[in-house]
């Protein structure tokens, strides 16, 4: 069986794995590249594994890296959640990570781990670069009135102004990208993902029941703001929100964040804005009474010559308006 395979298998154990690590999600936003997995097996049995590190290989010109897919927060080395690891077992298996990466004969490694994984530390004493940043959640939703009374003051306000709108579920994948194309442009903003790339990973997701587009709607149907919503066993995540500048101040954006908490209520499942390192973006998110929690990029340069080989790509293939 390849690594693959193994993993595939695997995760069907793993209750609480992100939804950013399942195989069919990594299909989704890989399509057309290339995506693998290292695995940590237990003393070397080949049939049990202890860890997991599924990555996105890139190549171009004469470079091999590895990144984020799109949209995908969470990546990195997944422990098994059924083990509990002495902190010599933790050291070997980021040991061994590292030993196979370096084979990989990189240029560059990027990845985001989980929030709470002890691993980012242990890259650190290996020579890789480990930077904090931040996601916004609410984990107990429980008492959804009590939510509502931890949001502040201004999301209040906006939501006394949308008394008019509501919440709708019927527009497709296809008409979500149209809506957040448009609204984009008329901020003269570009959006950063493909039509092809939503309509492969909105139709994985639908398959397996783990996504639902919401709209916030004037009484004539229509839209005002919108967001792909998707959720694993333990969280759901704002995955991509988007909202008409026309009506920025009719109060759908804060609306909209509150049907979202209801439909993760009814899921089970809790909260997550899914982060953002912007300031005026978290500065919306703590608006709602949510908490901060930290995680962890790990990174490293192989070849330091990568650094301006893509700076010089990007600076040639900009385009300005």
């Amino acid at each position: 069986m390849t690594n693959k395979e193994i993993y595939t298998g695997w995760v069907k154990t793993q209750d609480r794995l992100p939804v950013f690590m399942q195989p069919w999600w990594l299909d989704a936003v890989c399509a057309g590249k290339e995506w693998d997995v290292i695995l940590v097996f237990a003393d070397n049995s080949q049939t049990e594994v202890m860890a997991a590190m599924p990555f996105l290989l890139r190549k171009k010109w004469w470079m091999r890296w590895i990144t984020m897919p799109q949209q995908t927060q969470i990546g990195g080395l997944w422990l098994d959640e059924k083990r509990e690891f002495s902190p010599d077992e933790l050291t070997s298996i980021c040991q061994q990570i590292a030993d196979r990466l370096t084979e990989f004969k990189l240029d560059y490694y990027y990845q985001q781990f989980p929030v709470g994984s002890p691993c980012p530390e242990l890259f650190k004493s290996l020579g890789f670069k480990v930077k904090e940043r931040t996601t916004y959640r609410i984990d107990d939703l429980s008492n959804l009135d009590k939510v509502i009374d931890d949001f502040s003051k201004n999301k209040k306000r906006q939501l006394q102004k949308a008394l008019s709108l509501h919440a709708e579920t019927k527009i497709t994948a296809e008409e979500f990208y149209t809506l957040h194309q448009s609204w984009l442009a008329a901020q003269k903003k570009k959006i950063s993902y493909s039509r092809e790339f939503l309509l492969v990973l909105e139709q994985k997701l639908r398959k397996n029941h783990q996504s639902q587009i919401l709209t916030i709607c004037n009484p004539d149907h229509e839209p005002y703001a919108a967001a792909l919503l998707c959720w694993d066993k333990v969280r759901m995540y704002y995955l991509i929100p988007c909202f008409n500048p026309e009506f920025k101040e009719s109060g759908a954006s804060a609306l909209l964040v509150l049907e979202a908490l209801k439909l993760a209520r009814e899921k089970g499942v809790a909260f997550d804005f899914e982060g953002s390192m912007i300031r005026s973006v978290a500065q919306h998110y703590k608006q709602f009474g949510s908490t901060p929690a930290t995680y962890y990029s790990v990174e490293k340069y192989y070849n330091w010559t990568f650094r301006f080989a893509m700076a010089w790509n990007w600076l040639t293939t900009r385009k300005y308006n």
